[in-house]
Order: C-alpha cells, then sequence, then structure tokens
C-alpha cells in the first residue's frame, strides 16, 4: 500500500485523482494552514 494504491489517499495524490479518500475541497471552504496539519497528522 502506497503511491501505486488508488485506494489510499497517497496513491490518490500521487496519481492526481479524487475519491472518497481524497475528497475535492469545495470552491467556498478555505482550511487555515494550521488546522489543515492538525488534521493531516491525525488522519495519518
Amino acid at each position: 500500500m502506497g503511491k501505486g494504491d488508488r485506494r489510499s489517499k497517497r496513491g490518490k495524490v500521487f496519481r492526481g485523482t479524487f475519491g472518497k479518500k481524497r475528497p475535492r475541497l469545495k470552491a467556498g471552504s478555505k482550511v487555515k494552514p494550521e488546522a489543515a496539519a492538525a488534521a493531516a497528522t491525525a488522519q495519518g
């Protein structure tokens, strides 16, 4: 599981695709950099 895995978040980032694991951000929603970093570390 990793960059080649289409179902993992890292695989989605590597391929540049979106899905359930990596949803697209809505145009109106802006996330503060501190909150984004905390969410990224919490998700793993």
